[in-house]
């Protein structure tokens, strides 16, 4: 390669770019600088990809000097940078397409595949800058992020930089889980690093006495990472049971790869107990994408798990780098069925329906889907029809009785593809069934099916329960707890509220009901003496004393953080103040962070008792929606109708494409659960497009 050709086209740039800057008044150089440095650091391209780099910041927009240029460089330069102008040419407006028509324009201009690798590398240094962006254009980013760049670096097997993208994907899209989680994985870093350590002790001796060469990894899922096992396993940060993997790489020839990775193995498994059914052996028959490794997991003497990956050195390199791993160390032309690759990965990106059918990235759980309008829908891979309809509104996903997907009439259990043009089809009399709950798969979907659904139950069990008071009225009969569960035990019922809702719907007589109560005589219910619940109290649970946070906040040593307001359910921590009491925190509090690294010491875990019924806590709401501060009076009785307090309210306008109001208030509220039930009523208001959780 010719190193004077990268200096060239620096100082081609340089001369270019000459007072651009960047949104952060930054020289916008440092741009392509940083392209350049990702191109060949982190991906392995060699010079010339770095020249296109510089070239191609310099000419875009520029033909007259594009024609100066294609007589100065080589050929195959100049075919890369035509290639990034002539992509740097779509619009916003048309990168809103379907995900396939998008990709297929990357590729038509990718006559030489390093334009795509280059334009990964572009993308990863905007989002490694994002928060540089205004809003408009940071959600942009964020959905063609998403939707096309994170699935290419999948597909070209750049899988650090593809994880890089999803937690900084994630960081800007959802910040509160992304601090949530960032903070719980720095809170227990101590904790895994100790595990760490006693965990290698008797294994160190071993493998030295066994002879073998080895270098030690230990690897930390990504945040995002993290989040997607919580959502696709419905457990919480705690239930991850693979938050982090120790790795060994070996370093053995090729032909004594396996023997020496079964040889860990056995010396692991040795010392600690395996599990069986977590075995991954992808040495002897790898992934179809190249990976291979040795994965299982073992538990110590008190019972904790940990997982292990055995790899070889070129393995290892190999799931890190995947194919761009060979470019450090040979041009792309003279890699021996590198071109075939290249060639099965172009004919992937042009098959209609990548996501879902190609093998390159058969793993990807999530679809992207339009409305007519254009405006992207994110859904797990599986989704119908009725995901789609909750995922633009509850109250549309509650009548919605069909749809029309890429114009032609689908049922609401029409399961959904990437790039799928969805016309929801509603009922005025249409309502949700249980059995919707075993169509939808979307947790948006199911949660408001559910709460719906509870509503509807309520509702019968209410008029139910109503029905049997008159009747036992007339029958001189008292209806107390204790006969409405001897009831509910004869009629073999699940519970009170199904014996109820029976005696709405008559599907139990109420004579028969009169007959089984003839001649029994109720007892008066016991009252209980209530107890006086302890201010504070120690749990011993697991290895740690746990702060538990009661009922009553009278008169106790510790005060909710102004900072981030919690409320009874979430998820928090305590923090020793100067003063001596505590501090009660958000885990996702925006000091959080800062408070965990700089004083773990005075770092206190709590809990919250496991019920709240007199307890009100205050915090904060933003609502935002179309249409003037006529709509105060909505919104408080909205919120007066879930039962809660407004302590202060204040509402703007502001005038956008259309009238916008800005409605804030302080709220007091019984936990996170009352909360949650105030921000989904609020949400059901057809003005309303977007509620948010404030500090007050």
């Amino acid at each position: 390669m010719n190193s004077a050709l990268v200096e060239k086209s620096y100082a081609i740039a340089r001369e270019a770019l000459e007072g651009k800057e960047r949104e952060n008044h930054r020289p916008f150089m440092e741009h392509p600088e940083n392209v350049a440095k990702i191109v060949s650091d982190e991906i392995g391209l060699r010079d010339d990809a770095v020249c296109a780099v510089y070239l191609h910041e310099a000419s875009r927009g520029n033909e007259a000097l594009q024609e100066r240029l294609r007589k100065e460089f080589p050929a195959d330069i100049m075919n890369m940078v035509e290639g990034l102008n002539n992509i740097s040419r779509i619009t916003p407006k048309e990168t809103r397409l379907q995900a396939e028509n998008y990709r297929k324009m990357i590729v038509s201009y990718s006559k030489d595949p390093r334009v795509t690798l280059i334009k990964i590398a572009d993308r990863l240094e905007i989002m490694r800058n994002l928060g540089f962006f205004p809003k408009s254009s940071q959600m942009r980013k964020l959905t063609e992020t998403q939707m096309l760049y994170i699935p290419l670096a999948h597909q070209l097997g750049l899988y650090k930089i593809k994880g890089e993208m999803e937690n900084l994907y994630f960081r800007y899209s959802d910040p509160e889980h992304f601090r949530a989680i960032s903070n719980k994985l720095l809170a227990t870093r101590k904790d895994r690093e100790a595990l760490v350590a006693e965990f290698l002790q008797p294994l160190e001796k071993k493998l030295k006495e066994a002879g073998i060469d080895y270098t030690l990894k230990v690897r930390t899922k990504t945040a995002w990472s993290i989040w997607q096992k919580m959502q696709r396993q419905d457990v919480p940060f705690e239930g991850v049971s693979d938050v982090f993997a120790i790795r060994f790489i070996l370093n053995v020839p090729l032909e004594k790869e396996k023997e020496a990775c079964w040889q860990v193995y056995s010396l692991v498994t040795q010392e600690y107990k395996p599990d069986v059914s977590r075995l991954r052996d992808w040495i002897s028959k790898p992934k179809e994408n190249g990976y291979e490794s040795l994965h299982t997991t073992v538990e110590n003497k008190d019972g904790a798990r940990v997982e292990v990956q055995i790899r070889t050195v070129r393995m290892d390199e190999m799931a890190e780098n995947g194919h761009a791993s060979h470019w450090s160390y040979k041009g792309i032309k003279s890699v021996k069925g590198l071109d075939e690759w290249l060639g099965d990965v172009k004919k992937a990106l042009e098959t209609p329906g990548l996501f879902s059918d190609s093998s390159l990235i058969k793993d990807l759980n999530e679809i992207f889907v339009f409305t007519p309008n254009g405006d992207i829908k994110q859904l797990p891979r599986g989704a119908c029809v009725l995901d789609f309809a909750f995922a633009i509104h509850s109250n549309l996903g509650m009548s919605c009785s069909g749809a029309k997907v890429n114009g032609k009439v689908k049922s609401i259990r029409e399961e959904l593809h990437t790039g799928d043009v969805v016309e929801i089809m509603s009922r005025k009399d249409q309502k949700p069934s249980r059995d919707w709950l075993n169509i939808v798969i979307s947790s948006k979907a199911r949660s408001h099916i559910k709460s719906k659904l509870k509503e509807e139950e309520g509702k019968m069990s209410r008029l139910g329960r109503e029905t049997l008071e008159r009747r036992m009225k007339n029958w001189k009969i008292e209806l107390t707890d204790e006969v409405l569960t001897n009831l509910t035990k004869h009629y073999k019922m699940k519970s009170i509220g199904d014996f109820l809702i029976a005696i709405n719907d008559q599907s139990i007589s109420l004579q028969d009901v009169k007959d089984f109560l003839s001649g029994e005589t109720p007892q008066k219910e016991e009252k209980e003496e209530k107890q006086p619940a302890k201010m504070l109290e120690k749990s011993t649970r697991g290895r740690s004393d746990y702060l538990v946070i009661s009922d009553k906040l009278d008169n106790i040593s510790f005060k909710m953080a102004r900072c981030c307001n919690p409320i009874f359910g979430d998820d928090v921590f305590g923090f020793v103040t100067a003063s001596g009491g505590i501090s009660i925190h958000r885990i996702s509090c925006p000091n959080a962070a800062r408070l965990i690294s700089q004083y773990p010491y005075r770092i206190q875990k709590v809990r919250w008792r496991q019920t709240s019924t007199s307890s009100q806590f205050q915090t904060g709401l933003k609502v935002i929606g179309i249409g003037d501060a006529s709509m105060s009076n909505a919104i408080m009785e909205c919120v007066a109708a879930c039962g809660a307090s407004i302590r202060a309210f204040r509402i703007t306008e502001r005038q956008k494409a259309k009238l916008e109001f800005v409605a804030e208030m302080e709220l007091s509220v019984g936990g996170n659960s009352h909360l949650d039930k105030v921000i989904s009523a609020l949400k059901k208001m057809r003005e309303v497009s977007n509620v948010i959780r404030t500090s007050r």
